[in-house]
């Protein structure tokens, strides 16, 4: 396969680019992605970092991040380990376990795209433990179910949604202590 921006040299990179459904596939050479900033300079690797913060406008502009930060003061550096979020835009790391809990604000909306408005990591289930840890999964989500009738003032649904968690919260201790 040639390159679709000069025609001449084989393409070595492939991207696929999904946009509100459309699926589009570009095919360039590395010498093109090196002009148009697809590969960081000096080095025969693609940057995956320049591509995830381009995706989701990662870094925003000055003007624009002042503007945010007129209502909740926003932490100028990590104070664990004093990297800055401007720093961790260029160079994609995080410093320590301390820098997620200092920039939670900017990284919230970002992995809520990525993830597809999940921000909770549940991972799998083991066999053996399964039907607990579904258990538990299926009663919090009941809870949570429970809270949004009551905010709505649904009284009748909360109040079934609160007979359901009891009866298989009795179950499951009924099973448990068999």
């Amino acid at each position: 396969m040639t390159c679709q921006e000069c025609g001449e040299r084989p393409a070595t990179l492939h991207f696929t680019k999904i946009i509100n459904g459309e699926k589009t596939e570009t095919h360039i050479c590395e010498k093109c992605a090196k002009v148009k900033g697809e590969v960081e300079p000096g080095t025969n690797h693609f940057s995956i970092h320049n591509l995830l913060s381009g995706l989701l406008n990662f870094e925003t502009p000055i003007g624009e991040s002042q503007a945010q930060s007129f209502y909740k003061p926003e932490p100028s550096h990590c104070p664990k380990c004093g990297l800055t979020y401007q720093q961790f835009t260029k160079i994609g790391r995080f410093g320590c376990s301390d820098c997620y809990k200092t920039f939670s604000d900017k990284l919230d909306p970002i992995l809520k795209k990525v993830h597809g408005g999940n921000t909770i990591h549940s991972g799998k289930i083991p066999k053996r433990a399964g039907a607990a840890i579904e258990m538990e999964r299926k009663v919090q989500n009941l809870r949570n179910k429970m809270k949004e009738y009551i905010e709505h003032e649904e009284f009748e649904k909360a109040a079934e949604t609160r007979d359901l968690i009891r009866s298989l919260e009795d179950k499951s201790s009924s099973e448990g202590g068999e």
